[in-house]
């Protein structure tokens, strides 16, 4: 009897043992996977912060360049934003899983969450304001507050950017600055010079050209809306850009989730 109670004691013990180490290698194995995803995290968001500290301080002139440009001047300062956001995250995430320290990997788990958060709640709202993104809404605010070639103005110096970027002109056509506030402070103007046609002429053609283009001659100036000319531009990239979220999304929570594993497996 008493043998009979030995083995049943040590195959138990055995059990114990197989079952502890293989939660040791899972463990193990989450560990490391934690830190090769975070250290290619890490990597990225160096990257995208070099790109971005590039640009500001390059002495070659780049900078001017983008800072003529409001849409290139944003898109420096959200590069910026993910990279420092990136590098943060991978930096948290690295360390926390290969020193095995509870704190980082909780901090890194809750600023995770708070990404997502973040994330869910963009779609949220950009679901709710759709409607903000048609034709109609565009037209209407581009009549209502577009002033010309004024680069004081946020909003004036955004539209010229992007009709000058995509060689459009108003939102669905030049027809859009009738009866705008852009005739109203120039009525000698038809469309503003930001519609006209840039091709390598001469100065004197040029400025021909240009009074072509501003009194209304249909062969001097961009005819496409810009809402077509940015839909065809960037058609592949929205759904390039909806397929990257999706896998973000997925990657995060998969992130959170061997966060939390090792978390709790740490003794």
């Amino acid at each position: 009897m008493k043998l009979q109670l030995m083995d049943v004691l040590q195959g138990q013990g055995e059990a114990s043992a197989r079952g502890t180490t293989m939660e040791g290698d899972c463990l193990s194995c989450i560990k490391y996977l934690m830190f090769v995803f975070n250290f290619l995290i890490f990597l990225g968001g160096s990257f995208l912060l070099g790109v971005g500290v590039w640009v500001l301080v390059d002495p070659t002139g780049f900078r001017e360049i983008v800072a003529t440009n409001p849409l290139l001047f944003t898109g420096v300062y959200i590069i910026l934003g993910m990279g420092g956001m990136l590098f943060l995250l991978g930096f948290l995430g690295c360390c926390g899983a290969i020193r095995e320290n509870k704190c980082l990997l909780l901090f890194f788990f809750m600023l995770i969450l708070l990404i997502f958060l973040a994330e869910l709640a963009a779609a949220i709202l950009a679901f709710i304001f759709r409607e903000h993104l048609t034709r109609e809404y565009f037209t209407k605010e581009l009549k209502k507050h577009y002033q010309g070639y004024n680069n004081s103005d946020v909003f004036t110096s955004t539209w010229n950017a992007i009709m000058t970027t995509f060689d459009c002109c108003g939102v669905n056509s030049p027809e859009d600055f009738k009866e705008s506030m852009f005739r109203m402070m120039n009525q000698n103007h038809v469309v503003p010079e930001a519609c006209c046609q840039r091709t390598a002429q001469t100065a004197e053609s040029a400025y021909t050209s240009q009074e072509q283009c501003l009194s209304g001659n249909m062969m001097f100036r961009n005819n496409k809306g810009c809402y077509s000319a940015v839909v065809d531009y960037f058609e592949l990239y929205i759904y390039v850009a909806g397929a990257l979220a999706i896998v973000v999304l997925t990657i995060e929570l998969f992130a959170m989730v061997f966060a939390m594993c090792l978390f709790r497996g740490i003794q």
